[in-house]
């Protein structure tokens, strides 16, 4: 039996509870363009552009998700720029731990969404930096 044929992740999706809020950091801090809803939604939800056919969603509810170590990762070109970026609006930057051939950091939403930033100096090549084995 053959497995399901997945090309790449087409969209994510995060809880959040104020528009404005999150408006003002999706576009004004991480600068990510906003884009219409499907027409067809009748709920309140905003969408925003990744590139490559990739979309955010961001759907609003009266209550926040439970804060988890939960995320999604945004890829940027240059970790240092962002990380200089976000500072410079006042958003605490969580640094983790390394990753071979990769430079990462977390930060959150005003919601407490967690969204990792990593740029990969080289693709990621398990033979190289993976571990010994797989997770039991």
């Amino acid at each position: 039996m053959s497995g399901l044929v997945v090309t790449h992740i087409d969209h994510v999706s995060v809880l959040i509870t104020d528009t404005a809020r999150s408006r003002a950091f999706y576009g004004g801090v991480l600068g990510l363009r906003e884009i219409p809803k499907p027409r067809t939604f009748d709920f309140v939800v905003l969408w925003y552009d990744l590139g490559g056919g990739h979309t955010l969603h961001l759907l609003l509810k009266p209550q926040r998700d439970t804060l988890s170590s939960r995320h999604f990762a945004l890829r940027v070109p240059d970790a240092k720029a962002a990380r200089e970026l976000v500072r410079a609006h006042g958003v605490e930057i969580l640094e983790t731990g390394p990753i071979p051939l990769c430079d990462r950091f977390f930060v959150s939403d005003p919601d407490g969404n967690r969204i990792e930033l990593i740029q990969w100096k080289e693709p990621y090549n398990p033979s190289l930096s993976g571990a010994a084995q797989l997770d039991l």
